[in-house]
């Protein structure tokens, strides 16, 4: 049995190697099919022969001390491709109240959902949720794209979903409710504000697209339960795995980045965790 295992390889492969119906709950974030490389520089300040122009036009010199970067660069009908015969896998690992979370922005999502349709069934769609946040730059000639979304599959008529576990939010409008309602505070509904990881955030690894980890125990709390396998297959920064752990969770983790695999290993050390085994671009997580 899988207790806590991060791997570093091809995760096709590694899917091909479980058994069926082994994973409980599948929360991964895989390229979004951009079409290019995504790069995170890290800088310090103060140093360096490079300038940046800061508020009031004030200018600092600065230097790069690290670059993380992976590939999000197939072209597109080759990238759907690679994204269809996974979601088949995860399909097949999945346990039979298992569900599928699955990462995507406006680039591949309206497709992923169409394959998804095909591998789980249309009747097997739960939701799509919409993840807003307000951070970064911003289109002149268009709204800004301030959002990703999640679908969410079941591979059967049965699922995990466990209400009561769900982290609650604060009412829009508390005094229409009365106290002790606006005091425990209602559901999340399927449009989650929550802010990206602040680049001051002691929960920043500086990998290039790390999610937050309220995200991840969100969807775990709600969808396994404790001592289940939960599996990321592009596990990036190991968001994943290390909301699973605080859970009591188990957790797959899988990246074919050496260095995605090097930042999730420290992290789940440096939050009291250790995996099994840690034998491998893609991850995003």
């Amino acid at each position: 049995m899988i207790k806590r295992s991060l791997e570093c390889g091809d995760n096709l492969e590694i899917m091909r190697g479980l058994p069926d119906g082994a994973v409980d709950l599948i929360y991964t974030d895989p390229p979004f099919g951009t079409g290019k490389r995504r790069r995170l520089d890290s800088i310090r300040t103060g140093e360096g022969d490079q300038i940046r122009t800061g508020f009031g036009d004030r200018r600092y010199p600065f230097e790069v001390v690290s670059t993380i970067e992976y590939r999000d660069d197939l072209p597109f009908s080759e990238y759907l491709g690679f994204l269809e015969v996974r979601l088949r896998e995860m399909r097949r690992v999945l346990s039979p109240q298992g569900s599928l979370y699955l990462h995507l922005d406006h680039h591949a999502v309206h497709y992923a959902r169409i394959i998804l349709d095909e591998v789980f069934g249309p009747e097997h769609f739960l939701n799509e949720i919409i993840w807003a946040y307000d951070y970064g730059g911003r289109h002149r000639d268009r709204w800004p794209r301030k959002h990703d979304s999640i679908l969410w599959y079941a591979k059967s008529d049965s699922w995990t979903f466990n209400r009561d576990e769900i982290d609650r939010i604060p009412y829009m409008a508390p005094g229409l409710v009365g106290p002790a309602k606006a005091a425990r505070g209602k559901l999340p509904t399927d449009v989650w504000w929550m802010t990206i990881v602040p680049t001051n955030s002691a929960e920043r690894t500086g990998y290039p697209t790390q999610k937050p980890l309220g995200l991840a125990r969100r969807i775990i709390s709600a969808s396994s339960n404790p001592g289940d396998l939960v599996a990321d297959f592009f596990c990036g920064s190991g968001t994943v795995g290390v909301a699973a752990q605080e859970l009591g969770r188990r957790y797959l983790l899988v990246d074919s980045s050496a260095e995605a695999v090097a930042i999730t290993k420290t992290r789940l050390a440096t939050a009291g965790g250790s995996t099994d085994r840690h034998p491998g671009g893609r991850g995003t997580g």
